[in-house]
């Protein structure tokens, strides 16, 4: 099975090595880390990756993903990406996503009619799609699997790897990989959160947030078109 996962400049590293590191422990999945060229793409914090396909020598996805990142705002109307991930949809038996990897494949029309998750700042933003905001970890709508913000990667992958394996061989990769979470701080969510805390996290990404609705609004609005 091919799993073609979307590589690009900008994204948050662990959305997509995550995932990664959970599948490559299903002899069975061919990973493809997929990007419009072959030079290395720098993510977000500065490290480089490099792709192992370029969009126009890829083979055709059993499982679509796409890991999120502020970076995911650059190809909200990147007509290049979306087509990509368009064509890759076909014949996915799959298609999934980490955090506002989600957002992409709704500008792209590949989330309508499904419910899904992302990052709790950007979640309600899928309304503007057609698609169904859910605030949970992990959302599983028919092929579609989403995950919410960066650390859901494992919870999502394992997720995936019991529907695609069954559930006794998720669990003992989870097993195998010594998870079990145990954060340091109450509050992984805003509604277990401090409120004060919650607030803060708000306001230091207001600017930011408003960049990505504008962006959302107008892609949504042109996908109507």
């Amino acid at each position: 099975m091919h799993v073609v996962m979307l590589a690009y400049p900008r994204m948050t590293r662990l959305e997509l090595t995550g995932p990664y590191e959970v599948f490559t422990r299903f002899e069975v999945l061919s990973l493809h880390l997929a990007w419009r060229s072959a030079d290395p793409v720098v993510d977000g914090s500065g490290l480089r990756l490099v792709p192992t396909t370029t969009f126009c020598k890829c083979p055709h996805a059993d499982i679509l993903f796409v890991p999120g990142s502020p970076g995911q705002i650059h190809f909200m109307q990147d007509r290049e990406v979306l087509d990509f991930l368009r064509s890759q949809t076909a014949n996915a038996a799959y298609v999934t996503s980490v955090c506002t990897g989600s957002l992409v494949l709704a500008v792209a029309g590949l989330m309508t009619g499904y419910s899904a998750t992302c990052h709790w700042l950007s979640l309600d933003q899928h309304a503007y799609f057609g698609a169904q905001p859910v605030a949970e970890r992990v959302v599983a709508d028919r092929n579609r699997v989403t995950g919410a913000g960066v650390t859901s990667w494992i919870d999502f992958a394992l997720t995936l790897a019991a529907s695609l394996f069954g559930e006794e061989r998720a669990r003992r990769v989870q097993r195998s990989m010594g998870y079990d979470p145990a954060p340091p701080f109450p509050g992984g969510s805003p509604g277990r959160s401090d409120p004060t805390i919650v607030a803060a996290v708000r306001e230091a990404s207001i600017g930011f947030q408003r960049q990505r609705e504008r962006i959302a609004r107008a892609a949504a609005a042109a996908l109507k078109q």
